[in-house]
């Protein structure tokens, strides 16, 4: 489990694509251990090569289908976040790694420094979206802002800017969205499903 609250960027260095894909990232995390987890633009990735400066995950079908994995370049940068560990404080919101689709930003608004980003989604994930829930935006915990159809904003702070991959999004890019899971939980016992 995580909680959006990245803790590098890291750039990828080579992409092996031969089924299942292999990325090798270049951080300055310390040296991870094989087989641990670790989010790659808030996807929930297993570590299985690692060296001071560099890691390799692997990224499977579903994975690459469902995220911006697949779209990725070398030289691309990517959010990077370790685990939670007991005793660890908890800030941000409960992120798992399950990337539940792609948005698409639509509009960049600068706000004094800041910057509101709108993004538009599948409508079959528009009732997950609500004013002042937390949503994982290539990784990053977020506030949404508004909500308008299946559209909805977020307020990009300066520092988010700086320390995530967010500060490079153009109009027309994808990233990967996980919607908040307690709220996915209340809806799905309120429609009654097992």
């Amino acid at each position: 489990m995580f909680t959006g609250l990245i803790e590098t960027t890291g750039k990828v260095i080579e992409i092996e694509k031969r089924g299942v894909w292999r990325l090798i990232i270049a951080s300055s995390l310390p040296q991870l251990e094989i087989g641990s987890s670790i989010a790659v633009n808030g996807a929930c990735l297993t570590v299985v090569f690692s060296k001071k400066g560099l890691f390799s995950v692997e990224v499977m079908k579903e994975t690459l289908e469902r995220t911006n994995l697949s779209l990725l370049k070398i030289g691309d940068e990517v959010n990077l976040e370790r685990p939670l560990r007991v005793g660890d404080r908890l800030e941000g919101h409960f992120v798992l790694g399950h990337v539940d689709c792609m948005g698409k930003v639509t509009q960049l608004v600068p706000e004094s420094g800041a910057q509101r980003m709108w993004l538009s989604i599948p409508d079959e994930f528009s009732e997950y979206v609500v004013p002042k829930g937390s949503i994982a935006i290539d990784g990053v915990s977020l506030t949404i802002a508004s909500v308008e159809g299946n559209s909805f904003s977020v307020a990009l702070i300066p520092h988010t800017l700086r320390v995530t991959n967010l500060g490079y999004r153009k109009v027309g890019d994808l990233v990967n969205l996980e919607f908040d899971i307690l709220g996915k939980y209340i809806h799905r016992m309120l429609r009654g499903e097992k």
